[in-house]
């Protein structure tokens, strides 16, 4: 059984900061991919940012420059550093590790960005 679990979501003002962290734990050796997803009222989840085993990143066309994704892989945990909020980044965050052709996905945390 895998469980992923994010947290640091919250209320910022534009032009603020948050940091999301995911943490995994279970029976299982590490991700071979983490990624960081947000899904707004009424749109379809995207992907913001995943970072392979290796340290391999990519990033959405909306976030690159502004957010950051780590990763530790001892801890099998990832981090996504967000600078320069913006109101159009209000969503429910997820997390989601992959392994194979599995994905596990955690809760979800809400960020909110004020104008």
């Amino acid at each position: 059984q895998v469980q992923v679990v994010e947290s640091g979501g919250g209320l910022v003002q534009a032009g603020g900061s948050l940091r999301l962290s995911c943490a995994a734990s279970g029976t299982f050796l590490s991700f071979d991919v983490m990624g960081w997803y947000r899904q707004a009222p009424g749109k379809q989840r995207e992907l913001v940012a995943a970072i392979t085993s290796v340290g391999s990143t990519m990033y959405a066309d909306s976030v690159k420059g502004r957010f950051t994704i780590s990763r530790d892989n001892a801890r099998n945990a990832v981090l996504l550093q967000m600078n320069s909020l913006k109101p159009e980044d209000t969503a429910v965050y997820y997390c989601k590790g992959e392994i194979g052709v599995r994905g596990y996905w955690g809760q979800g945390t809400q960020v909110t960005v004020s104008s």
